[in-house]
């Protein structure tokens, strides 16, 4: 309830550069003196009133999906448009102090739409972040009217910002929002599916800007360090590949996969559970992907299965999967110690994962062979920094 507001005419061109838009013509102007704003129960208030709340201030038809999003690519850096997506996950608020001492904040919210697994957004005001944390993941449908789409170099993908002119309406009431959320409904398996195999096949990242080096009890010590935070964390190891069995059966290292979003397709039906919703999917082929789960040790200790997928294993192994297929058995083992005990250098995700054994997923981003005089001079220097575990923090992991 607000009383005693001051109406103005709105100077539109002027006031909405920075500020959020809508259809009306005019404002309220409020004075700490003169004017009062009170907060009404949902009794108190017109059920009328209650379900404006569901209606986006902007045309509900006129949205980017997030596949949209990412097609256009670089075109869109820089632009202000809106976006009707589910919401995947809420990440925990981080906290940070700038160069000039001011604290700031940021919230990390992942979306996806039939057109897109995951695309990320980003909140760095208190209302924003607050809003966010009411969110549903799985469940809640947004859709945000004025966000802007930039170009993240560390990403290398393009990304969704809350700005100063964003409104974001939860649930809303229309067509389009119900849609998505039946097809939220639906695609459970899909969901799974991409808990298991990660996004960095969607999202490419710029290896370049990952320079934290770990030794594998640091990684380990970091993931009791981010228990509960459900946000993936980056780094480098130089390790020895400890267990790699290609030359086991076939179907155990390679599965097909949509050569339109990448996903693994269902081996019984197929099909792909994300694309399977989506007019084109009948014309969407597959293609055979290596999927690895391989062992890393170190000095310090072993990380057991580490995920080995896609292109990154074919840098690795030195060979496409059509390549590796017409190999006999003693080439694959002869491959296979090539590659086992050799120091690497390796670029990593680690993810918080429940549903695993260990408790999380680590995904490898890239594994070479290391240099060894680069290999030697971060073994010296983590060697002074390695911290010490207990024995029971070490068995959970």
């Amino acid at each position: 309830l607000v009383e005693n507001p001051l109406v103005q005419t709105k100077e539109v061109e002027k006031e909405e550069k920075f500020n959020p838009a809508t259809p009306s013509g005019y404002k309220l102007l409020l004075s700490e003196i003169h004017s009062v704003v009170k907060i009404c129960s949902r009794c108190e208030v017109d059920p009328e009133l209650l379900s404006l709340l569901n209606v986006p201030v902007k045309d509900p038809q006129d949205f980017y999906s997030l596949g949209d999003i990412v097609a256009n690519g670089q075109s869109l850096d820089g632009r202000i448009i809106n976006v009707l997506a589910a919401v995947k996950s809420v990440g925990e608020p981080k906290y940070f102090t700038t160069s000039d001492r001011r604290r700031g904040h940021r919230c990390e919210v992942r979306l996806f739409d039939e057109t897109q697994s995951s695309f990320p957004m980003i909140c760095w005001d208190n209302e924003s972040i607050q809003h966010a944390q009411s969110w549903m993941p799985r469940e809640t449908v947004i859709f945000a009217a004025d966000v802007k789409i930039n170009f993240d170099k560390f990403r290398n993908a393009m990304v969704a910002t809350v700005i100063s002119k964003t409104i974001i309406t939860p649930n809303p009431d229309t067509p389009e929002a119900n849609v998505l959320l039946n097809f939220i409904r639906e695609s459970a398996e899909m969901l799974a599916l991409d808990d298991e195999i990660g996004d960095q096949f969607r999202e490419p990242i710029n290896l370049q800007a990952i320079a934290e080096v770990y030794t594998v009890e640091q990684l380990k010590m970091k993931v009791l360090q981010n228990e509960g935070k459900p946000e993936p964390f980056y780094g480098v190891i130089f390790a020895y590949i400890s267990m790699l069995n290609i030359d086991s059966e076939t179907a155990k290292i390679i599965r097909n996969r949509c050569a339109r979003c990448r996903y693994v397709v269902n081996e019984t039906t197929n099909e792909c559970s994300f694309c399977s919703g989506s007019s084109s999917s009948s014309d969407t082929p597959a293609f055979p992907s290596f999927d690895l789960l391989i062992d890393l040790t170190d000095h310090t200790g072993t990380l057991p299965s580490c995920k080995l997928s896609d292109t990154v294993a074919e840098e690795s192994l030195g060979c496409t999967v059509q390549e590796f297929l017409a190999l006999t058995e003693a080439q694959k083992t002869a491959l296979k110690w090539q590659l086992l005990l050799e120091r690497s250098k390796i670029y990593f995700k680690v993810t918080l994962s429940p549903s695993s054994r260990s408790g999380l997923r680590t995904s490898l981003l890239s594994c070479r062979l290391a240099d060894p005089i680069e290999s030697s001079l971060s073994l010296i220097g983590k060697g002074k920094e390695t911290p010490h575990m207990s024995t029971k923090q070490l068995e959970g992991l």
